[in-house]
């Protein structure tokens, strides 16, 4: 078994420093450990995947996927972001304020960080550097609110974790992620404001009652998505799976018939972007049942609860370590593949420790929204510099604090319980 992990550890490890498409790496590391251990590897391979994709609650991704890039050429990024500008713009420092409570909406409404990058970027970047922002700091800003839309619900992360754990629902990790979300981009804001006070940036415009009122008129049948994806899968209406598809449709009516943003001559490129996308995530998953199985075969997960449990058996020091370890491994893996890879080998040491398999989710995905942001395979850090036409070196001097804040964020949501299984707990989930 030693020589098995061997192989599929660095077979796996030299294909990402070649920069081998992650899917490719893992489908061939796991097909040489196969074979090592005396499996059919061209057989175990194919069937595994094809056996991690068949699953009724995956439907909901490409969903999913699709309402958020009618959500993101729709209109409904605008319609938030005067919203979020008329309650916030008037504080000093208010559009850093704007721009993480806009990424926090439109980020839960869509399920996509890349989303609320590209979307919320594109017109609050222009905007902030008009108005005497840092142009690096905005960027900071932009990249790092837009991961909290992968804590908040409505969260493709979120599924990926329920079908890899096995045992938790999708309901459950969509109300525990509503609090840490929100709890990450208040902290976010608090960074916001620190910078405000030293750099005594001037408050904007102060929006009158009226205004307020119309900008939310104009906002809320965008923020109604959320109610109604949320309020329909807890009230037992439909399922997740099927919350996807309403969401779908609620969004091409609003797209399309309501804001008249998004024309029918532009739906077979949104469709092929949407299929492009979720080819991507299938094959990871299903590259990464393979891992797993082999994994599972050589004991892998055993192995390193036996390693960690023998360092220490206090559990505040375990969880530290496997945060370090997986904030690590969220600096050059993509989320996906991150969570289909590491919840068998850590979520059976959570357990151990008396951790909810819930809790731990969030722990992980908390963990993996900062990796998003850090070289060198920070997706929302790169899409950020792109809209923000500056450069990686640049930011990451700016993006330090905002650093510091969300693993504080993650340090609250490791060993404070209650923020993450408050509500499943309340709705009995």
């Amino acid at each position: 078994m030693v020589e098995v992990i061997l192989i599929l550890v660095s077979v796996f490890t030299v294909l990402l420093v070649m920069n081998v498409p992650i899917a490719v790496a893992i489908a061939l590391a796991s097909m040489l450990a196969m074979l090592a251990d005396g499996h059919d590897p061209s057989l175990m391979v194919a069937s595994k995947m094809a056996n991690g994709i068949d699953s009724f609650a995956l439907l909901a991704i490409p969903f999913f996927i699709l309402s958020g890039l009618l959500m993101g050429k729709g209109g409904m990024a605008r319609r938030l972001m005067d919203f979020a500008a008329a309650l916030m713009g008037r504080f000093p420092g208010g559009l850093g304020y704007v721009n993480t409570f806009t990424c926090m909406l439109f980020g839960s409404i869509s399920g996509s960080a890349a989303a609320a990058v590209t979307s919320i970027g594109g017109f609050m970047l222009p905007e902030m550097k008009q108005k005497g922002y840092n142009n690096e700091f905005s960027v900071s800003i932009t990249t790092t609110a837009a991961t909290t839309g992968l804590l908040i619900p409505p969260s493709n992360i979120m599924i990926v974790y329920a079908v890899a754990s096995g045992s938790v629902s999708i309901a459950a990790m969509f109300m525990a992620g509503l609090l840490p979300g929100i709890l990450i981009g208040l902290l976010l804001m608090v960074v916001c404001y620190i910078v405000a006070t030293k750099n005594k940036l001037k408050p904007g415009e102060r929006s009158s009652f009226n205004e307020i009122l119309v900008s939310f008129k104009r906002a809320i049948l965008s923020m109604l998505l959320l109610v109604i994806v949320i309020g329909g899968i807890l009230g037992g209406i439909f399922t997740a799976t099927e919350a996807s598809a309403i969401a779908v449709a609620y969004s091409f009516l609003l797209s399309v018939v309501v804001y008249r943003e998004v024309k029918l001559a532009d739906l077979p490129d949104i469709l092929l972007q949407s299929g492009v996308t979720t080819a991507v995530i299938m094959l990871l998953i299903g590259a990464s049942a393979g891992m797993s199985w082999i994994m599972t075969i050589a004991n892998i997960p055993q192995t390193v609860s036996a390693a960690l449990l023998g360092i220490s058996e206090n559990p505040l020091v375990i969880m530290l370590m496997i945060n370090l370890l997986l904030l690590f491994v969220g600096t050059f893996m993509d989320m996906t593949p991150a969570v289909l890879i590491f919840t068998p080998i850590f979520l059976p040491i959570a357990r151990q420790l008396g951790i909810d398999d819930v809790q731990f989710g969030i722990i992980m995905i908390a963990n993996l929204c900062i990796g998003l942001c850090t070289p060198p395979v920070g997706t929302c850090l790169f899409l950020g510099c792109g809209v923000g036409k500056t450069t990686i070196a640049k930011v990451t001097p700016y993006m330090i604090p905002f650093f510091i804040a969300m693993f504080i964020g993650l340090m609250l949501i490791t060993y404070v319980s209650q923020l993450s299984m408050w509500l499943p707990n309340l709705l009995d989930l």
